[in-house]
């Protein structure tokens, strides 16, 4: 935990952005035949953007404490919960056999804890692909497991929403007038990559969905009346460099962030 002059120094500066880590179980080899402790981690892009959009970003420790977890989100300007894991759906009550190597409970207890303090506190959250899904199951709502079963849009195929991180995968529509058109640049139709196989289902308390794929595919939600609280579904950090509506994501969070950190 940082000190009272770190979080001075951070205030008086560039905005603090807290960024909820990955868990990464670490396998013997042959260096290291024992099992070593499992890493929290945080992808390098991920940091880059935050700090390309002025931001200061820090890693979380990954607790199940209530206590640490509200001391850490009140020292936050802004709060950013990235992709990874798919979210268990017992979660929602659904107990339908389910892969348990593609979950990871230690993540979905820290984060829906997370995500439901930074929304009490009304602290800036930015939430992308499985941080979108959280968003929307930490305030009650569900996921579909498995977008390739859902129908698309009548007359459109599915676009392969899968494995594209580096460009374009297909094209956004975006609600007018959402918090989403706005932090885009004002654009209603965007392009994004898409690595996925989950979606938005049935949507949380106060959750507005915002934006989808022209197939019909649920790609951005919010909460109307927070001062900033959105996910997307897309990897922005991965195509911010080349990609304009993506960088301004990244500028509208880390501002909003800045805004927070100047009204307390």
């Amino acid at each position: 935990m940082a000190d009272t002059d770190d979080i001075h120094r951070a205030r008086a500066g560039r905005p603090l952005i807290l960024v909820a880590p990955r868990y990464e179980l670490c396998q013997p080899c042959l260096k290291m035949p024992e099992r070593l402790a499992p890493e929290e981690t945080a992808a390098t892009v991920f940091l880059d953007a935050i700090l390309a959009a002025g931001g200061l970003p820090l890693v979380m420790s990954l607790t199940d404490d209530d206590d640490v977890i509200a001391e850490m989100v009140s020292m936050a300007d802004g709060i950013a919960v990235p992709g990874g894991h798919d979210v268990s759906p017992a979660l929602w009550g659904d107990n339908s056999p389910y892969d348990e190597q593609l979950l990871c409970p230690e993540r979905d207890a820290f984060e829906v804890k997370l995500i439901k303090e930074a929304i009490g506190s009304h602290t800036p959250l930015f939430c992308a692909c499985r941080g979108m899904q959280v968003l929307n199951v930490a305030l009650g709502g569900s996921l579909c497991m498995d977008v390739p079963s859902r129908k698309p849009e009548s007359g459109m195929a599915l676009w392969r929403h899968t494995a594209i991180l580096n460009d374009p995968a297909h094209p956004v529509e975006i609600k007018a007038g959402s918090l989403l058109e706005r932090a885009v640049g004002g654009f209603s139709l965007v392009q994004a990559n898409s690595s996925h196989h989950c979606c938005v289902d049935r949507l949380g308390e106060g959750v507005e969905l915002v934006a989808c794929a022209t197939d019909g595919i649920p790609e951005a939600i919010e909460v109307p009346g927070e001062r900033f609280c959105l996910g997307v579904q897309w990897h922005p950090e991965y195509t911010w460099r080349k990609m304009e509506t993506d960088f301004n994501l990244w500028k509208s969070f880390v501002s909003a962030a800045a805004a927070y950190r100047e009204s307390r």
